[in-house]
C-alpha cells in the first residue's frame, strides 16, 4: 500500500508522515502515551505479521486510517517476532515530558523522535538476541564495485562490542560469509551474496578510501586508522560503512566497540558455504540447532563461552603451534581434575559482561547489566584464586587468561557498596542504590518514605496546639494535606490568622497551614527528587563501569576460560583423543566415530567406529557399500574429525594424526535449488567444479555419489574422470563413495586408489549393515533389501527382485564389458547353444509361483524336474 499525502493531516499525523519519510524502508513504532502505534502500510504488515487487531484512528483525506499498536512495556517481544519475520523497525520516542494543564504553555503534539532503528544486525537486548549465537552486521565494499581485485570486509557486533576487518581474495566471500554467517549485511545492489542475498540492508551510499579511513580514526578519537595496524581502502570503507549503518541506527550514539583488528588471509581452514551446509556445524539445514556439531561437543556453561565455541569450530585454524596452544590449555586441565572441577563450577551462573556493557554504552543499560559487572568481577577473582592451586603451571593460553582476572577490584568493590541487593527491573522504579549510599538520596527517599510518620506527628502537635482531640490530617487529591475537623467544632478555628478555610460541609470543615502546605509540596517533590538523584548516581556508575578498561578483558578472558575446561569436560568423559596435528599429510583416524549421531543414538545401542587412513600411499578412499550402511556418516565423521582437531578440540576417535588441511570440501546429501532454476544434477555439478577448481595437496574431499543425477553411462564417465582429477591433478586427500562399482577397477591403474566397501551380511534371507568400512569393493547394491526396509510393499519388492535376477543374468551373458575399462571387441560374441528345455519341464515351469512356494514344495518341485529330465534324454 502506497503511502497516502500528507497534505491536510492533523498535527499528529503531520508529525508521523515527517518521521515516516526520514527511515521509508522499516515499520514506525509511534509513540502514543502508554503504546507504541502503527499506522497505514505500516499497521497493515504489522497486523498480519503480529496476529494483533487492525482497527482505525480517525480518518485522513475522508479514508479511515488504518492502525494497530502493541503495550510499551511488551515492546520486545512484539520486535524480536517482526526482526525474525525480516522487518526493520523505528522507534519513534516522546523527547518532551507531557505537559501540565494551564494557559500560557505551547499547543500541538509533543515532540517526538526517532531514537533507534532496530534491524537483525544491530540488537542488544537479550530478548531479541540468541545468547549462544554472535549477531553480526557485515559490510562488504570493493573497488568499482564487483571484487575483481577482491573485497574489503568488516563486521561488528555491537551486542559485544566485536569489531574486524579481512581483505579477501576475490573468491572467498561466499567463504567468509557461511563462516560469519551475519544477521544482517550492507553490499552494493550489484554485489552477488548468494545464499545470503535475503539478508541484504537497505541500499548505503560508501564514501571513497580517505573519507573512510578518517572517519574509523575519528569513531575512536585517534588520528590515523594506521595506529591500529594495516587496513587496505577497502576495509577502511566496509569499516566505514558499517560504523555509520550503526549510528544511524542508534540515533547518533555509538555502542563500546573494541578496536578495529584486521585478519591477515590465511591462517584459517576454507570451508564454502556448501560445506558447512553439509556437515551441520552450528546448524541444521532446516535451521535448528539440537543435532549439530556444536551442540554434540559443546559443555559451556557461560553463553559468551557458547558463542567462543561457536567460532572456533565455524573457523578452524590451519597453523599447527595456535592449535597446539589450545590443546595445552585443556590437556592441562584434565591433568589438574581439582582445578577443572572448580573452574568449571565457578563458571556456572557468570553474566554475560560484554552484552551487559554494550547496552549500558548505547544509555539502555537495567539495573541487572550494573549488577552483571559486578558479579562478573567477583566470579573472575575468585576464578584467578582456583586456578592458582594446580599442581603445575599453566600452559600460556590458560596463563594469559589468568593474568586478567583479578583487575578492576576498585570498580568491583564500588558496584558493590552502591548498588541494592534485590535490584528492580528499571531504573524508574526506584530501589537501584543501595542505602547508605548518598546521604542525600537517603533524605529524600526518607521523606517520601516516611511520609506517614510525618504526618501522624504533625496531626498530634496540631490536635495539643489546638485542644482538638478530633482534629485529622487528610489528603485530598485537589486541596492536598489539610485540617480536618468536625463541623461544631468549626468555629473555634476561624478565628485564627494561622488558619486558612478550604473548604466547609455539613460534617466538617477543612484548613490549611503555610506548615501543611510547604510539607505537601516537599512529599510531592521528593519522589521525583529521589529518582533524579538515583538517575544521576546510576548514570554516574555507568561512566565509571565504561571508563575502566578491565571489563572486556575480563569478558574475553572467562569466554577462553569456559571454552577450555568444555574441551577438558568431554575429552575427561572417554574415547576422546588430543589429536595429532602436524604440517605435512599425514592422516590417520584410528577407531573414529560421528559425534552427532553417537550423541542422538539411544543408550542401549553403540556406535561402531571406524578407522580412515589416506596417508600419501594411499591418498584417496574409494568406498563402495549399499545405502543405509553408513557411508554418508563415515564421510561426514572424517570431515568432523578435521574440523575438530584444528578447531583445536579433542576428537572422537581412541588416536588421530592428521596433516594440517588447508580447505575441506564436503558433498553429501545433494538437493535441488528450485528457487534458482537448479535441478539436483546441476547443483551437483556446480559444487563439484569448486572442488576441482579449488582443491590441491594440502585439501581434504569427501564426496558422495557423483554422478548420480544423470543416464548411467553419462554418471559413470563423469565420476570417473573426476575420480581420476583427484588422484593424479589435484593430489588431495579424498574419500570418493559412489554406487558405480565398476570404478573399483581403476584401482589396477591408480597407484594411490584404496578400495574400500561398507561390510554387509546376509543372514536367513536379511540384510544386516554392520557398518564397519573395510578393505574390497562391493560386487552387489542391496537396493531391493533396503526397498523393503523402506517399507516399499512385498508384491513390489519381489517384482524387483524377479527383474533385477533377470537383467543380472541378461548383462552377464549377453553384455559387453563397459569401453572404460576393456577395449572394445569388434568380433560378436559367439552365440551360446542352447541346451533346450523338455517341454514337460517347460510347462511346470510355467505353472509354477516362486514366491508362494515352502521350502519343503520347492525341494519336490527340483526332484519332479530332475526326474523329467532324465525321463526326456
Amino acid at each position: 500500500m502506497t503511502l497516502p499525502s500528507p497534505d491536510g493531516a492533523t498535527p499528529a499525523m503531520a508529525q508521523w508522515f515527517s518521521l515516516k519519510a526520514e527511515h521509508p524502508e522499516a515499520l514506525l513504532f509511534f509513540r502514543m502515551g502508554d503504546f507504541y502505534e502503527m499506522f497505514f502500510s505500516d499497521a497493515e504488515a504489522a497486523a498480519g505479521a503480529l496476529d494483533i487487531a487492525l482497527t482505525a484512528r480517525g480518518t485522513h483525506g475522508d479514508i479511515p486510517i488504518p492502525m494497530c499498536g502493541v503495550p510499551v512495556g511488551a515492546a520486545s517481544s512484539y520486535l524480536a517476532r517482526l526482526i525474525r519475520r525480516g522487518f526493520r523497525v523505528a522507534v519513534a520516542e516522546q523527547t518532551e515530558p507531557p505537559r501540565k494543564p494551564g494557559k500560557g504553555g505551547p499547543k500541538g503534539p509533543l515532540a517526538r523522535a526517532v531514537v533507534r532503528l532496530v534491524t537483525p544486525g544491530t540488537l542488544t537486548e537479550d530478548e531479541l538476541l540468541e545468547a549462544g549465537r554472535q549477531n553480526l552486521l557485515l559490510a562488504v565494499a570493493s573497488r568499482g564495485g564487483r571484487g575483481t581485485r577482491g573485497w574489503g570486509v568488516a563486521w561488528i557486533d555491537i551486542s559485544t562490542g566485536t569489531f574486524e576487518t579481512a581483505a579477501v581474495p576475490a573468491e572467498g566471500l561466499m567463504d567468509l560469509l557461511g563462516r560469519l554467517d551475519p544477521a544482517e549485511i550492507l553490499a552494493a545492489a550489484e554485489i552477488d551474496l548468494g545464499d545470503f542475498a535475503a539478508r541484504r540492508a537497505p541500499a548505503t551510499i560508501p564514501p571513497g578510501p580517505e573519507a573512510a579511513r578518517r572517519r574509523v580514526a575519528e569513531t575512536f578519537h585517534v588520528a590515523s586508522l594506521d595506529a591500529f595496524g594495516t587496513f587496505s581502502d577497502e576495509e577502511a570503507v566496509a569499516g566505514a560503512m558499517a560504523l555509520d549503518y550503526v549510528r544511524r541506527s542508534q540515533a547518533g550514539q555509538m555502542p563500546r566497540l573494541s578496536r578495529p583488528q584486521a585478519h591477515e588471509n590465511g591462517g584459517v581452514l576454507g570451508l564454502d558455504p556448501a560445506t558447512r551446509a553439509s556437515l551441520d556445524l552450528l546448524r541444521t539445514r532446516d535451521g535448528g540447532t539440537e543435532h549439530t556439531l556444536l551442540a554434540s561437543v559443546g559443555r559451556t556453561v557461560t553463553a559468551p563461552g557458547s558463542r567462543l565455541l561457536a567460532e572456533w569450530i565455524a573457523a578452524p585454524l590451519t597453523r599447527d603451534a595456535a592449535i597446539a596452544a589450545r590443546q595445552d590449555g585443556w590437556s592441562w586441565l584434565i591433568e589438574e581434575g581439582g582445578v577443572r572441577a572448580a573452574l568449571r563450577q565457578g563458571l556456572r551462573g557468570t553474566p554475560d559482561i560484554a552484552r551487559a556493557l554494550a547496552r549500558l554504552s548505547l544509555g539502555r543499560g537495567l539495573p541487572r547489566d550494573a549488577a552483571a559487572i559486578r558479579d562478573g568481577l567477583a566470579i573472575a577473582r575468585r576464578i584467578a584464586q582456583a586456578l592458582t592451586d594446580g599442581r603445575t603451571a599453566p600452559p600460556a593460553l590458560l596463563a594469559d587468561a589468568m593474568r586478567h582476572l583479578g583487575e578492576a577490584t576498585d570498580l568491583e568493590a564500588r558496584l558493590k557498596q552502591a548498588l541494592a541487593e534485590d535490584l528492580p527491573a528499571r531504573v524508574e522504579d526506584g530501589g537501584v542504590i543501595a542505602a547508605g549510599f548518598d546521604a542525600e538520596l537517603d533524605a529524600e527517599r526518607a521523606l517520601r518514605d516516611d511520609s506517614r510518620r510525618v504526618i501522624a506527628g504533625l496531626q498530634n502537635d496540631y490536635a495539643q496546639k489546638f485542644g482538638l482531640a478530633s482534629l485529622k490530617i487528610r489528603h485530598h487529591a485537589q486541596l492536598g494535606y489539610v485540617i480536618e475537623v468536625p463541623a461544631a467544632t468549626a468555629p473555634r478555628l476561624r478565628e485564627r490568622t494561622d488558619l486558612i478555610l478550604r473548604q466547609g460541609t455539613a460534617s466538617a470543615a477543612r484548613f490549611s497551614t503555610e506548615e501543611l502546605v510547604s510539607l505537601d509540596r516537599r512529599i510531592a517533590e521528593a519522589a521525583e527528587r529521589a529518582a533524579t538523584r538515583e538517575r544521576r548516581i546510576f548514570a554516574a556508575l555507568v561512566r565509571e563501569i565504561l571508563d575502566e578498561p578491565a571489563p572486556p578483558v575480563i569478558a574475553g578472558a572467562l569466554a577462553v576460560l569456559d571454552v577450555l575446561q568444555s574441551c577438558a569436560d568431554l575429552a575427561a568423559g572417554g574415547m576422546w583423543c588430543r589429536p595429532e596435528v602436524t604440517d605435512d599429510d599425514a592422516f590417520t583416524l584410528t577407531a573414529c566415530r560421528h559425534p552427532v549421531v553417537e550423541a542422538a543414538l539411544p543408550r542401549s545401542e553403540r556406535f561402531t567406529p571406524n578407522d580412515c587412513v589416506l596417508e600419501p600411499a594411499q591418498r584417496v578412499m574409494l568406498l563402495t557399500g549399499p545405502n543405509m550402511a553408513g557411508k554418508s556418516t563415515f564421510l561426514r565423521q572424517t570431515a568432523l574429525a578435521v574440523i575438530l582437531a584444528q578447531a583445536g578440540l579433542p576428537v572422537p576417535a581412541k588416536a588421530a594424526r592428521i596433516g594440517v588441511v588447508d580447505r575441506l570440501f564436503s558433498r553429501v546429501g545433494a538437493s535441488d535449488d528450485l528457487a534458482r532454476g537448479r535441478s539436483t544434477f546441476m547443483v551437483e555439478m556446480t559444487e563439484t567444479a569448486a572442488i576441482l577448481n579449488q582443491a590441491g595437496p594440502r585439501s581434504l574431499v569427501v564426496v558422495d555419489e557423483i554422478g548420480r543425477g544423470t543416464a548411467t553411462l553419462d554418471g559413470l564417465a563423469i565420476a570417473w574422470s573426476v575420480l581420476e582429477a583427484m588422484h593424479s591433478t589435484l593430489r588431495c586427500r579424498s574419500i570418493f563413495a559412489t554406487h558405480f562399482h565398476e570404478l573399483a577397477e581403476l584401482a589396477e591403474s591408480l597407484p594411490r586408489l584404496s578400495p574400500h566397501t561398507m561390510s554387509v551380511r546376509e543372514w536367513k534371507g536379511q540384510v544386516i549393515f554392520q557398518h564397519e568400512v573395510i578393505p574390497g569393493s562391493a560386487r552387489r547394491s542391496w537396493g531391493v533389501h533396503v526397498a523393503r526396509l523402506a517399507g516399499v510393499p512385498e508384491p513390489v519388492v519381489r517384482r524387483a527382485a524377479r527383474l533385477l535376477a533377470g537383467l543380472e543374468k541378461e548383462r552377464a551373458v549377453g553384455a559387453r564389458p563397459l569401453p572404460l575399462f576393456a577395449p572394445a571387441d569388434s568380433t560378436p560374441p559367439a552365440e551360446e547353444p542352447d541346451p533346450g528345455v523338455p517341454e514337460p519341464v517347460r510347462r511346470m515351469l510355467e505353472q509354477l509361483d516362486p514366491d508362494e512356494l515352502t521350502p519343503r514344495t520347492a525341494l519336490d518341485m527340483v526332484y519332479a524336474i530332475k526326474k523329467l529330465m532324465l525321463e526326456e534324454s
